[in-house]
């Protein structure tokens, strides 16, 4: 009887987890173009409104650096970076820009994402993480 009502909590819990794809498409879409690639960046460059988010992931991964003994470690990589987008999306900060010099002199610093609760953020930021594992911006 346990076993029955633990699987149909944890069935239930997953039924309602927050879903990082939706939460990029209603919150970040409309500034952040999901994926194109470096030419067609530099075409539509007066018409962006925000780095593409394919850029944005590119970045924060090559920029955050795990050092010591568990530099090669990928979970903590991604947990790191996964914290600070999670962060970011609260408090942006030009203390904080990880992206091209460049963009925040065309973009500026985004606005502070404070409607997304934490389910949310963590949802968008494991999502962006892990939707651009392999993926280069080219």
């Amino acid at each position: 009887m346990k076993k029955i009502i633990l699987t149909t909590l944890l069935l239930g819990a997953s039924l309602f987890a927050v879903d990082g794809y939706k939460v990029y498409q209603k919150t970040c879409k409309a500034c952040h173009v999901e994926m194109i690639s470096v030419a067609e960046t530099m075409k539509q460059m007066k018409t962006l409104k925000a780095p593409p988010m394919v850029e944005v992931a590119h970045q924060l991964k090559d920029t955050i650096i795990i050092k010591g003994d568990k530099a090669d470690d990928e979970d903590i990589h991604r947990f790191t970076t996964i914290a600070f987008i999670k962060n970011y999306l609260q408090r942006p900060s030009l203390d904080y820009f990880m992206c091209n010099p460049g963009a925040v002199d065309r973009f500026g610093i985004m606005p502070a994402q404070s409607h997304l609760n934490e389910e949310e953020r963590q949802a968008v930021a494991e999502w962006i993480y892990d939707r651009y594992e392999d993926v280069e911006f080219k």
